[in-house]
């Protein structure tokens, strides 16, 4: 579901946390997080290297759009997606940063 239609809904502006992170909290979407933090790919790259079918990469995708975390371009038939760069990446180093600083020590759950 985008954002605007929460809005549509009803809903409060912090359901917008509520969208964002949650496709932060999803185990295939991180997937693609991470693989299109390495390149650009289609669903087809996609789906050959997480090993998912397309129609739920499709949908995760679509999610992910929404919430501009990915951009995608037409070249030719195919969808190429990519990382929204501009404010994803950072957004990645600092949980990287606060993962490194804080949850390291801390966190049972990174320690299995």
């Amino acid at each position: 579901m985008c954002y605007h239609s929460l809005n549509d809904r009803g809903y409060s502006n912090m359901n917008k946390y509520y969208l964002f992170f949650g496709n932060l909290a999803n185990k295939l979407k991180i997937d693609i997080i991470t693989e299109l933090k390495k390149s650009p790919c289609s669903v087809l790259e996609l789906s050959d290297k997480l090993k998912t079918e397309q129609s739920k990469l499709s949908h995760s995708l679509h999610s992910l759009r929404c919430c501009s975390i990915v951009n995608v371009k037409q070249e030719g038939k195919k969808r190429i997606y990519s990382l929204n760069k501009e404010t994803i990446l950072p957004i990645l180093k600092i949980i990287d940063k606060h993962e490194n600083k804080f949850c390291k020590k801390h966190c049972r759950a990174l320690k299995k």
